[in-house]
């Protein structure tokens, strides 16, 4: 399996199996990301979808969480985007 080194982590590890989304942002997860930071990230998204009850057909909340990975892959966040983000 092809390596990458991980921008969040930044240790050289196995890279993902598969681009996650077919835009600019899947191929920089992709290309950036090894598969143990992603495997964290899905854990974390899980919670939180489950913690705002996130409806993920909803363009509102694939926005929330595309930042929230953003934030947490690539910025050191911890992926909790200001709760004003989510106000209808």
């Amino acid at each position: 399996m092809p390596t990458v080194t991980c921008v969040r982590c930044s240790r050289t590890n196995n890279q993902m199996p598969f681009r996650p989304f077919p835009n600019d942002l899947g191929l920089k997860v992709f290309q950036e990301i090894c598969g143990d930071c992603w495997s964290e990230w899905l854990k974390h998204q899980q919670a939180l979808i489950n913690h705002y009850a996130l409806n993920v057909q909803d363009p509102k909340a694939k926005a929330f969480l595309f930042t929230s990975m953003e934030q947490y892959l690539f910025e050191g966040g911890d992926g909790l985007p200001a709760e004003r983000e989510l106000s209808p």
